[in-house]
């Protein structure tokens, strides 16, 4: 496949990942363990695909731990530079605050949260063809009323940007992925929160500037919530969400140094990390297993995330519900419909059954 010139890429994975917490207490949420891999890497290997080298992450909660973790990228046959915001600046902001780094006419700029199969060749094409100063990769989704819109005419030009409302006009919305003119991205405000759907889209629109939209039905999911990160890294596991980090996909991933009983059931694309052990009768259904963690005999864990060397003891069961970091969970508990359980915390033993934070 030929390589795409002429273009480079931005991802912006500054976010606090407050909806995730207590698992990004400890880490940012593109570096969360997604399939065996921090999320990040299965998005830098679709923009290796394309041959794009050169990306530029804009960082700030815990900005050290990517560079610890991918350095200059040569691993992943990439070219990596990093930006500190040291403020909050809104997505447009952000996106203005690593100017200094590009280098190319076209650049790509993703939401570090955002699981999507676009074929990012398709929106790079479109936005050369379309001539447009921006293009924004739109996605149809079933209930648009939670999302703000983005119409467009019968040339896919983008004609207005919208706020949440119960009559949306169209199903396409927003799904986090654009390529902008690098002149255009010089031109935001330097130094302030910008918002790109409320001040810069807007504003292009009302100077006449082409902003594009690319539509399509691909693979698409906002990793923001513990149900969706469980469902993204499923769905990674099992090839129904596009990546270039796994080379091999199937109904369960257990990593190297992991201790599975022959009469423990692993399956709906549940990852066991690196050093855990789940006994004998135990079931581990589309959950997340962060490294070290142990599941008890006979216990149940459905759709649900373990932090690293949490504990659920003998036949407790976790279903929909994130267990932080060296949390234990007592034998025979219950915890069910988004409970969390912070790091460290020990549930006694004994049948008790938890629906909310602990």
């Amino acid at each position: 496949m030929s390589v795409l010139q002429g273009a480079e890429a931005v991802v912006l994975v500054g976010g606090k990942g407050t909806r995730l917490r207590p698992l990004t207490l400890s880490a940012p949420k593109p570096m969360l363990p997604t399939a065996g891999v921090p999320f990040l890497t299965h998005l830098l290997s679709r923009i290796r695909e394309t041959g794009i080298k050169h990306v530029v992450l804009g960082t700030s909660y815990k900005a050290e731990v990517f560079q610890e973790h991918f350095g200059d990228g040569a691993a992943l046959g990439l070219e990596l530079e990093y930006v500190v915001e040291e403020v909050p600046l809104d997505t447009a902001g952000a996106i203005r605050n690593v100017a200094h780094k590009l280098r190319e006419r076209d650049v790509l700029v993703f939401n570090g949260d955002i699981l999507s199969g676009v074929d990012l060749r398709a929106v790079v094409e479109t936005h050369r063809k379309a001539e447009a100063d921006v293009t924004l990769h739109l996605v149809r989704v079933e209930d648009p009323r939670r999302f703000g819109c983005v119409p467009t005419d019968e040339d896919g030009r983008v004609t207005a940007f919208l706020e949440k409302t119960e009559n949306p006009p169209t199903d396409q919305i927003n799904a986090g992925c654009y390529v902008f003119r690098r002149e255009v991205i010089e031109g935001i405000p330097a130094g302030r929160p910008v918002s790109v759907e409320r001040e810069t889209f807007p504003g292009l629109l009302a100077a006449g500037s082409r902003l594009q939209g690319y539509v399509d039905a691909s693979y698409w999911l906002d990793l923001g919530t513990p149900a969706a990160f469980v469902q993204g890294s499923a769905d990674l596991v099992r090839g129904i969400a596009p990546t270039a980090a796994l080379t091999s996909k199937g109904d369960a991933l257990v990593l190297d140094g992991a201790v599975v009983d022959e009469n423990a059931v692993i399956k709906g694309g549940a990852t066991i990390g690196a050093g855990c052990t789940v006994a004998a009768g135990a079931v581990v259904d589309g959950a997340v297993l962060f490294d070290g963690a142990v599941v008890g005999e006979g216990a149940r864990v459905e759709r649900s995330v373990l932090g690293a060397n949490s504990l659920v003891q003998a036949g407790a069961v976790v279903s929909d519900a994130v267990i932080g970091d060296g949390a234990v969970v007592g034998a025979r508990c219950e915890l069910i419909n988004g409970a969390r359980v912070w790091p460290g915390v020990v549930l006694p033993e004994g049948g008790v059954r938890f629906s909310a934070d602990v």
